[in-house]
């Protein structure tokens, strides 16, 4: 029982590290997202770039479940065939990405991704990732923002 406890602190600490590319958001990157006027919610995948959604996916094959349908939320893989992180909402303003998604195992997560993907550019840029509780929206995402509740180390 002590060496499945251990492994499974291991295995969560590595989860983390694996997952914090940027630790600090960018003051002008900061300004851009609390301009909420410049953001649209979307809540299909379908409404996002596939690199983006390679990004929330640690560059695997970017498959993300839509909000309130079927994915493998816990660790015990009943379908293979479904993703193994689903979507909650994304928001874009612009060059700006921000995707609200769910991550399913032994440690059930909610993350935030920031990106930004210009016209130019063939590969988005990851701005900033965090872990927090659940966001309804761009609006609680702000709130949680201001506040400090969204971890990013």
């Amino acid at each position: 029982m002590k060496y499945l406890t251990l492994h499974l602190l291991f295995i969560t600490a590595i989860q983390r590290l694996c997952c914090a590319d940027v630790t600090n958001l960018p003051v002008e990157d900061r300004k851009a997202l609390l301009d909420a006027s410049r953001f649209h919610e979307v809540r299909a995948t379908s409404n996002l770039p596939s690199a983006i959604l390679a990004l929330c996916d640690g560059g695997g094959d970017g498959k993300l479940a839509e909000p309130g349908q079927k994915w493998n939320a816990t660790c015990v893989i009943t379908d293979p065939s479904l993703p193994g992180k689903r979507l909650i909402w994304a928001a874009v303003g612009g060059e700006y990405y921000v995707v609200h998604y769910e991550r399913g195992g032994i440690d059930h997560s909610f993350h935030i991704l920031v990106a930004k993907l210009t016209k130019v550019d063939a590969k988005p840029k990851v701005l900033w990732r965090a872990v927090g509780g659940p966001l309804k929206d761009y609006a609680a995402f702000l709130g949680a923002l201001r506040t400090g509740k969204l971890h990013d180390s």
